[in-house]
């Protein structure tokens, strides 16, 4: 099982001690890969001193920070093999209040899709010349169950850039499959981060499983899906919710 030894990683959204990126460096890291970690704010390289692995400021939405990214991975620890993209949702020191459709501004609108889909399209714009060049790569986009699979009132912009994503990922899937390149997305349901409000912890005690998830449960499907062993898996959506959305009836 060759699994991620020897991989070159790069993981988006990992600043978070608590959080999905963060576990899922961890867990490419006992896997054997190197790995950076990136996030917008210099807390980053606290997490990679934690785990050993580089670290690299940048802000994912600009297309120059991400150029200037992946140059530093590959002059560091080679050309990135891996790609894991988590940034999203929230930004540090950037917030935006929930809101039904018609009243988002357009600022507001621009930030969602700014954070949770230009970030990834970023990353994959970069990270795909070199793989397919080398016939090798494995792309997982962490989405959401809100937006392809559900959604939540006050959630439309969010909602519409994780939907997204999903569609970037097959499409990635389709396009780059015959050239040694997988895509994919974890779709995670309620996940007890260290962002989680109460109302989110007492929602993932309604799934089925009654409890919410852990970010190591999430990192754990990603990892499958960045190894060498799920070669034959792409621009599948993987659902990690405790079977929440096979409920009608949530309590």
């Amino acid at each position: 099982m060759a699994g991620v030894s020897g991989q070159v990683a790069l993981v988006t959204g990992a600043g978070s001690a608590g959080g999905i990126g963060f576990a899922i460096a961890r867990a490419l890291v006992a896997g054997g890969a190197k790995v950076c970690i990136t996030a917008t704010s210099p807390r980053i390289h606290d997490r990679a001193a934690e785990l050993g692995v580089m670290a690299h400021v940048a802000d994912l939405t600009d297309p120059a920070q991400v150029a200037g990214l992946f140059a530093a991975v590959e002059a560091r620890l080679g050309p990135v093999g891996v790609l894991v993209n988590n940034a999203g949702m929230v930004q540090t020191g950037k917030r935006v209040k929930r809101g039904q459709l018609a009243d988002w501004s357009d600022t507001a609108w621009a930030h969602h899709m700014a954070l949770n889909i230009n970030t990834t399209f970023h990353c994959c714009r970069a990270a795909l010349p070199g793989m397919a060049a080398r016939g090798y790569g494995r792309i997982v986009n962490v989405s959401s169950v809100t937006g392809p699979v559900v959604t939540i009132d006050g959630s439309s912009a969010y909602a519409t850039a994780k939907a997204a994503v999903t569609g970037m990922t097959r499409s990635i899937a389709l396009e780059y499959g015959g050239r040694g390149i997988t895509c994919n997305a974890v779709l995670p349901g309620w996940i007890a981060t260290a962002s989680s409000s109460p109302g989110e912890i007492r929602a993932g005690k309604r799934t089925p499983v009654g409890r919410a998830g852990t970010p190591d449960e999430v990192a754990a499907c990603a990892v499958f899906l960045a190894s060498e062993e799920a070669s034959y898996v792409t621009g599948a959506m993987l659902v990690v919710d405790g079977g929440n959305t096979l409920q009608e009836m949530k309590g």
